[in-house]
């Protein structure tokens, strides 16, 4: 069985980036330490500032459901959903 690759992006306000720097580092180091979680690696878009990017690696779909349901990430949910511009976008891939 081959691994889940997944890219995320997260859309924040111009004004909230900083903040929102900080606090998805901190999602993503909680993440590196998921059951399941091969590469986790959080980015901010040179061509777009302020949209955040996550290049992941998951050894399951449902290592990636488990992550999704996970209380950090409920809880990034909630501290920055006031500082989103639109809808966080998870994009699982399949290899063309």
């Amino acid at each position: 069985m081959s691994s889940l690759h997944v890219v995320a992006t997260i859309p924040v306000k111009p004004e909230s980036a900083e903040l929102a720097s900080a606090g998805l580092s901190q999602l993503a180091q909680a993440t590196r330490e998921e059951e399941g979680c091969i590469s986790y690696v959080l980015y901010e878009s040179a061509a777009a500032p302020g949209t955040f990017v996550t290049v992941e690696e998951w050894r399951s779909q449902d290592d990636l459901d488990a992550h999704l349901a996970s209380p950090h990430v409920a809880q990034a949910f909630s501290d920055f959903g006031a500082h989103l511009t639109g809808e966080v976008a998870v994009h699982p891939l399949r290899l063309v």
